[in-house]
C-alpha cells in the first residue's frame, strides 16, 4: 500500500525539511522533489510549499496534501490540484511567531519608533506626547487561529482591540464585527489595522485606497497605520503608497507582497513611512512543523479524522 511522503518545496531550502523528516520518521519512505522521487505510485502524502503547478497531479495514489506554511493559496492556485484533503498547518510555534510580529509592529507604531528614528538621524532631541495603549484602537482583520491569538495578546497589552471576520465570531473580551455590513464600523473605530486574512477571490486586493481612507485618523495616535502579515495579494501596493502620501495612512508595516521577492525597483523600498520585512513574520520551523505533519499522518492511518482540513469552497 502506498505510504511514501513527498517533500515538494520551492522558495525555501528543502534540506532542513528533508533532514527533519528523516530524523523524526526513520522508518518512513521520504521522497524529495526533484531529485529523489522514485516510483510515483508509492507516494501517499505530499508536504508542499509553492510546488510547481501540475506536479502533485502526477501522483495517482496521493491521499493528503499538507501545506508547510500558514497559507494555502500556493496550492489553490494550481488548476490541476488533486481532489484530496488539504491540511493547513496550525502550530503553536508558528502562531506565537506571528503574534510576536504583530505585537512588535503595533508597539513600534504606537511608540512612534519611525518618528524617533528620523529624529535620531537628524540629531534632534524632542519628546512627543505618548498616548496610553488603552486610548488606542487596534483592529484585527481575520479571526482564525493567528488572528485570535494576536488579538488576545494586544488586549493583554492594554489596547482597545476589535476583530473583523467574514462570518460572525464571539471572542471573550474583544468586540467583533463581521461581513460587509460590519466592515465600515470596524474600520471607522480602528487606528492600527492588522491584516491576517487568508487569500481568496473575495479578499484579493481588499487593502486598497477606498478601504484605507475609512480608518480612524483622529484618534489618540493622530493617524492611521497598516500592518499586513497575511497574504501579499490582499494589498494593492500603489494604493498603500497613495494613502501614505495623502495622509490616509501615517505608516505601514508590510511583510508580504503580491510579487515576492519584492522587486528591487518597487517604490515601497524607499518610502520613509514603510517598514519592510521579507515574509518572515511567522516562518515555518521544520522542527515544529514536521512533528505536526507526522502526527496528522499517524492520526489518518489510525482511521481518525484529519485536523485543520481546508474548505475548498471558501479557500481556507
Amino acid at each position: 500500500m502506498p505510504s511514501a511522503i513527498l517533500l515538494a518545496i520551492t522558495g525555501w531550502n528543502p534540506q532542513g525539511w528533508d533532514e527533519r523528516f528523516r530524523a523524526l520518521a526513520p522508518k518512513r519512505d521520504i521522497r524529495s522533489w526533484p531529485d529523489r522521487i522514485g516510483d510515483h505510485a508509492d507516494v501517499a502524502y505530499a508536504c508542499a510549499w509553492k510546488a510547481p503547478h501540475g506536479l502533485l497531479a502526477e501522483f495517482a495514489n496521493l491521499k493528503v496534501i499538507f501545506s508547510l506554511g500558514a497559507g494555502v493559496d500556493h496550492l489553490m492556485d494550481d488548476p490541476l490540484l488533486p481532489a484530496v484533503p488539504i491540511v493547513r498547518i496550525v502550530d503553536s510555534d508558528l502562531t506565537m511567531r506571528m503574534t510576536e510580529y504583530v505585537a512588535l509592529h503595533v508597539l513600534m507604531h504606537h511608540r512612534r519608533v519611525g518618528l524617533y528614528g528620523r529624529q535620531q538621524r537628524q540629531r534632534i532631541w524632542h519628546d512627543h506626547h505618548q498616548p496610553a495603549a488603552s486610548e488606542v484602537a487596534v483592529g484585527v482583520m481575520g479571526l482564525g487561529e493567528l488572528g485570535c491569538d494576536a488579538a488576545a495578546m494586544l488586549r493583554n497589552l492594554g489596547f482597545r482591540v476589535a476583530g473583523w471576520s467574514r462570518t460572525a465570531k464571539a471572542i471573550e473580551g474583544i468586540e467583533t464585527f463581521h461581513g460587509t455590513a460590519g466592515l465600515e464600523s470596524f474600520l471607522a473605530r480602528t487606528e492600527i489595522l492588522v491584516c491576517l486574512l487568508p487569500f481568496t477571490a473575495a479578499t484579493e486586493g481588499i487593502l486598497e485606497l477606498p478601504l484605507l481612507r475609512k480608518l480612524k485618523h483622529d484618534g489618540a495616535l493622530g493617524g492611521a497605520y497598516l500592518i499586513n502579515a497575511g497574504r501579499g495579494r490582499l494589498q494593492v501596493d500603489a494604493d498603500i503608497i497613495a494613502a501614505l502620501d495623502e495622509g490616509s495612512l501615517s505608516g505601514a508595516s508590510l511583510d508580504v507582497f503580491p510579487a515576492e521577492p519584492l522587486p528591487p525597483d518597487s517604490p515601497l523600498w524607499d518610502h520613509p513611512d514603510i517598514i519592510i520585512t521579507p515574509h518572515n513574520a511567522a516562518e515555518s520551523d521544520p522542527r515544529a512543523i514536521t512533528a505536526n505533519v507526522l502526527e496528522q499522518i499517524a492520526r489518518f492511518e489510525r482511521g481518525e479524522a484529519l485536523e485543520h482540513v481546508i474548505d475548498r469552497g471558501r479557500g481556507y
